[in-house]
């Protein structure tokens, strides 16, 4: 597991031994009353009238729901099937500091996401795509376009919320968490979506056609060269981003959806810097460098031919350690709610993050969020000052710069004052 996260990471990923998922994630299906009362019952959206005493409505229902799954079923493993080979999360040799801000944000989502900036071909982009075999599962309203929380309502579509005000059953099932990718050319409609002028007119139906925002919400939306995006799109990230919704305001027609979502971002500061507004918004900023020694230059070679010659064999090859960082992360997320931090470290965190004069209180908030994540990580229930010096000049370095012409901090700021508080 060496070769995983390297040498800081290593120690992370064999603090402790892995611990399998609490529960076997439950098979959707559509939940069936006792069938002892009249009148039209909803499930799932589909109305059927009921009488008395029928045993055939339960039966009906069954079959709906069986239909439901094994349609389910079969759309997952054609899609998969479907999807270009991604390269493995495990087989990235290096790039321990990118790898290990990702984890935790799969870990605790509320982090707000990571910001990559780095040299040319280094692997920011492989890395984040390559999220995707890690991405946990998560409870969603089936056939919803907003991957609405049946549980939640701050997370809910407005047509789920209706559902839910008129007493109709809700058919949950199980989908991996979302990753959109947010092309340079795409439009503002395309983001945000569009209302159908035409059929809101003639029918007086807000008919609306949901965007990347809608898609990736309660996922990651992940923006390559998040530094040449037009100013206008990310206004509309930022609003998004700040409110946890996305607004569509056309001919005076008004739409809204629930839109949080893991803003990742990746770039080459030699194109250009980020504007600070921007930069605040993400939870953690990694540096990425490119490799100096020899000797591993060429076993990133060799693995990156073996994945191109054979890309299904090379992959075989890393299903075991994937697997392992599945169940970490799975782990880590059940037992973050349990992880305790002491208040005389926070108070040490904002004593930090005064002294460097970090406007607002993200600075805060995300260095603690980004401990307790790691705690969880390394399967312990308390944060250490250890936790804390990893991961706060991820947290915090962005956030020190004033003047949009300065370069970010290497980190080494951070650390001078970490240790001056800490010590």
């Amino acid at each position: 597991m060496a070769a995983v996260l390297g040498t800081s990471s290593t120690a992370i990923l064999a603090s402790r031994s892995l611990v399998s998922a609490s529960s076997k994630l439950a098979i959707p299906s559509i939940s069936i009353n006792s069938g002892q009362s009249s009148g039209r019952k909803f499930y799932g959206g589909i109305g059927i009238q009921g009488r008395k005493g029928r045993p055939q409505f339960h039966i009906a229902v069954a079959n709906v729901a069986t239909e439901i799954n094994s349609v389910e079923q079969a759309q997952k493993l054609a899609a998969k099937e479907s999807q270009r080979p991604v390269y493995p999360f495990a087989a990235i040799v290096g790039q321990d500091e990118m790898k290990l801000c990702l984890l935790l944000n799969v870990i605790d989502p509320k982090i707000g996401g990571v910001m990559i900036m780095g040299d040319r071909g280094t692997g920011k982009s492989t890395a984040v795509r390559s999220l995707v075999d890690l991405l946990p599962e998560i409870k969603v309203v089936f056939g919803d376009p907003y991957n609405s929380d049946p549980e939640d309502p701050e997370s809910m579509g407005i047509e789920v919320r209706e559902k839910i005000t008129k007493g109709e059953e809700l058919t949950i099932t199980m989908s991996k968490i979302n990753m959109v990718d947010l092309p340079l050319g795409a439009t503002e409609d395309r983001v945000c979506g569009t209302i159908d002028i035409e059929k809101a007119l003639t029918e007086g139906v807000k008919a609306f056609e949901p965007g990347l925002l809608a898609k990736a919400n309660r996922g990651i939306l992940y923006v390559d060269e998040v530094n040449l995006l037009d100013d206008h799109l990310v206004d509309v990230l930022l609003d998004s981003a700040a409110s946890g919704w996305n607004t569509v305001e056309r001919e005076g027609i008004s739409i809204s959806h629930p839109a949080r979502f893991i803003l990742i971002g990746s770039g080459n500061p030699e194109e250009g810097e980020l504007r600070p507004q921007l930069l605040d918004r993400f939870g953690m900023h990694a540096q990425v460098g490119t490799v100096r020694d020899a000797e591993l230059r060429v076993k990133i070679v060799e693995e990156r031919a073996r994945f191109d010659k054979n890309p299904k064999e090379f992959r075989d090859s890393y299903k075991a350690e994937q697997e392992k960082l599945q169940q970490q992360i799975a782990s880590a997320r059940s037992s973050l709610s349990s992880v305790q931090i002491d208040h005389d470290l926070k108070v040490k965190i904002s004593k930090v993050c005064a002294e460097l004069n970090v406007d607002g209180l993200r600075g805060d908030i995300v260095t603690n969020r980004a401990a307790k994540a790691l705690a969880a990580l390394k399967g312990r229930d308390k944060v250490t000052a250890e936790d804390i010096a990893t991961v706060i000049a991820n947290c915090l370095r962005h956030r020190l710069r004033k003047d949009p012409l300065e370069s970010i901090d290497s980190g080494l700021l951070v650390l001078e004052k970490f240790y001056e508080v800490f010590v």
